[in-house]
């Protein structure tokens, strides 16, 4: 069977969807690389946060915030401590594992999905069982996990929801990190990492006490705490660059979102996480969920669907009431009280929304 042309994949791998710019960092990079890197810490640094090259060559930014932040987790992958990006749900940790990767390696898919349902085979190996009871135990028997593959080849392996692994699994990572080999008992052999190789792994606060990362675990880890987006404007750049990616990559019949509208939902999610508003006058109530920067970019999304599919393609405030108030409203009692309350004392009264305000009121 073919495989299928990148222009078909619903959602490309970074370093196939940025392909051009890597290539042209590759070009103009001649600064140190560490051993096995693509490329340098300056390049990938630049690719991360964007930035215009000595031939004029504009980078796109694919992370808007501190730089500090990139320049330490750039730096922890090129020792032999593993990184760990540690923050709320919806603060692009996975989107910035990704990027290093893509970077650094020019492979992000060597990931393992943490849930409460991963093994050690995720992280160590497992068998092709036919083969296993034709052959007995061999190599060709032997199934390589993303962590394997990445030792064998000194690439970089994520992990993501750390907290969501159980414990005694989690503790396997603590051998491969620290001796930086992964013995295989069963052949009478050890996989012994490349240079090159170390781990990018996430978790979310909001797991904090389901399976807790030890002690002797967290040692093996630099942490960087990626934050949600300090100011306003900041956040509204980073929905509106998203959202126009999805859409472009959903080939979704709407227009661009105006900008008004992505700035109602930024303001709307910001007021009701921080639990007051922009202004300071008003303090508000906050519901159960995160209201992340993520969750905004996926209202307005679904919101330049519906406009596109039921409506003129134009999206206004109908477009978005119902994905608003789903991702507000997760408990139907408390948060309902909340939205309700934001859309009496708040919105009702704010000049310019209220369409908005009779829109989220007929589907609350």
């Amino acid at each position: 069977m073919n495989a299928p042309s990148l222009n078909a994949v619903l959602r490309q791998h970074a370093e196939h969807q940025y392909a051009e710019e890597l290539a042209e960092l590759a070009r103009q990079d001649d600064k140190p690389k560490p051993p096995n890197w693509q490329l340098s810490p300056w390049a990938v640094k630049t690719y991360l946060l964007g930035g215009k090259l000595a031939n004029g060559f504009e980078v796109s930014a694919k992370y808007i915030g501190s730089a500090r932040l990139i320049e330490i987790a750039v730096a922890t992958l090129a020792t032999d401590r593993a990184l760990l990006l540690y923050g709320v749900p919806g603060t692009a940790k996975s989107w910035v594992s990704e990027h290093l990767s893509a970077a650094i390696c020019g492979n992000s898919t060597l990931l393992i999905q943490g849930t409460a349902g991963t093994d050690e085979s995720a992280l160590r190996y497992g068998w092709n069982y036919a083969r296993l009871l034709a052959e007995g135990p061999s190599e060709h028997a032997l199934v390589a996990s993303p962590m394997l593959k990445a030792m064998r080849d000194g690439k970089l392996a994520r992990l993501e929801e750390m907290t969501r692994v159980p414990s005694e699994v989690q503790d396997t990572l603590i051998t491969l990190l620290s001796e930086k080999t992964l013995p295989i008992p069963e052949l009478g052999i050890e996989v012994q990492a490349q240079r090159g190789f170390n781990v990018i792994a996430t978790a979310n606060n909001r797991d904090k006490g389901v399976n807790e990362m030890s002690s002797a675990l967290m040692r093996r880890f630099n942490t960087v705490i990626l934050p949600t987006p300090d100011s306003f404007d900041e956040e509204v750049a980073i929905v509106s660059r998203r959202v126009a990616e999805l859409g472009q990559a959903l080939a979704l019949p709407a227009e661009k979102p105006a900008l008004e509208e992505v700035r109602r939902v930024v303001a709307i999610f910001r007021e009701l996480r921080n639990g007051v508003t922009e202004d300071g006058k008003t303090k508000l109530k906050s519901p159960s969920g995160s209201l992340s920067t993520a969750e905004a970019i996926s209202v307005i999304g679904h919101g330049l669907a519906v406009a596109g599919y039921y409506s003129d393609g134009v999206l206004r405030a109908g477009d978005i009431a119902a994905s608003i108030t789903g991702a507000i409203v997760k408990d139907p009692v408390q948060d309902k009280v909340v939205w309700l309350e934001y859309l009496k004392t708040v919105a009702k009264e704010r000049d310019g929304w209220k369409d908005l305000y009779r829109a989220c009121m007929d589907v609350v």
